[in-house]
């Protein structure tokens, strides 16, 4: 009889032990749940791809650690989660480059350079002639706008609708650029009709 209470005892145990076959399926059974999880935090259909595939590799790689009874499903969200988080670190502390040299404003400056003073000065004097160029209802929002003004501020001060005051503006960027034309080319823009 002391037998027969041993041998259940150890039957108990391994009924309660996942084999790994279960585990397999059990774990393929959360793809479609991980995958919608892996496009929320990737953006990124190939991104969340591969973040499920290294999150299940990993899940099938640690079967051991995982406690029957416990939630695979919050489990295996938390593995994906980490792998994204680990992956966004690495990516964030690989993309940092450190320039030491003298002139580093000069060298990570993007945006285009002046050539000299002189031809910065004559660009200033053509943009300053196309703006006086335009009708003040135009000019005026264009120019509050420029300064910093939110376009709910403009139609208060002109007494005209929001929409009037957006139309405004825009019409007002379209006619400048088709004025300022040659410069935006010069220095790498295009205007477009």
């Amino acid at each position: 009889m002391y037998f027969c209470i041993l041998l259940s005892n150890n039957f108990d145990k391994n009924l309660n032990k996942m084999t790994q076959i279960e585990f397999n399926h059990q774990v393929k059974e959360h793809y479609k749940p991980l995958r919608g999880y892996a496009l929320k935090l990737t953006q990124d259909p190939e991104d969340a791809n591969d973040l499920v595939q290294e999150t299940m590799l990993k899940a099938f790689n640690n079967k051991d650690k995982f406690q029957d009874g416990t939630n695979l499903k919050g489990w295996l969200y938390t593995i994906m989660k980490n792998i994204f988080i680990n992956n966004y670190r690495r990516m964030v502390n690989g993309s940092v480059v450190n320039d030491n040299t003298e002139n580093q404003y000069y060298l990570n400056h993007a945006g285009p350079s002046v050539k000299n003073e002189g031809d910065g000065r004559l660009v200033m004097n053509e943009v300053r002639q196309a703006l006086e160029l335009l009708n003040d209802n135009l000019r005026t929002p264009f120019e509050m706008s420029h300064q910093g003004y939110k376009y709910e501020e403009i139609a208060k001060y002109l007494a005209v609708p929001l929409g009037t005051v957006k139309i405004r503006i825009h019409v007002a960027r379209q006619k400048l650029k088709k004025m300022l034309a040659a410069y935006g080319s010069e220095y790498g823009y295009q205007a477009n009709s």
